[in-house]
């Protein structure tokens, strides 16, 4: 399984951007993706989550209103729209794969991790 991670940059304050996720090697529209940071000196951390018909998603209190997440199960692709971007939000974003077609909130339960994209939050 490959995941491959695209988007990233620097933003201003209160600017947008889009990550993009492609997925190969398993069948895509069977499991949960996810959206996950890390930034320096911190933990991993859940940002979003979609189940695999994308019916449900889920979402960390600090991006809830502002982040959205979604999927294209026929381009094998999952997106996380990001707005009113915080310097807070600064840090290496992965997208995961996970264990089941239900999104789950921790690391443990996605088996399969891109490589990350860096996402700079600042003026």
């Amino acid at each position: 399984v490959q995941l491959q991670a695209s988007g990233g940059g620097l933003v201003q304050p209160g600017g947008s951007l889009r990550l993009s996720c492609a997925a190969s090697g398993r069948t895509f529209g069977n499991y949960a993706m996810g959206w996950f940071r890390q930034a320096p000196g911190k933990e991993r951390e859940f940002v979003a989550g979609i189940s695999w018909n994308g019916g449900r998603t889920d979402y960390a209190d600090s991006v809830k209103g502002r982040f959205v997440v979604s999927r294209d199960n026929a381009k094998e692709m999952a997106f996380l729209q990001m707005n009113s971007l915080k310097s807070g939000d600064t840090a290496v974003y992965y997208c995961a794969s996970g264990r089941t077609g239900w999104a789950r909130l921790t690391a443990p339960e996605y088996p399969y991790w891109g490589q990350g994209t860096q996402v700079t939050v600042s003026s």
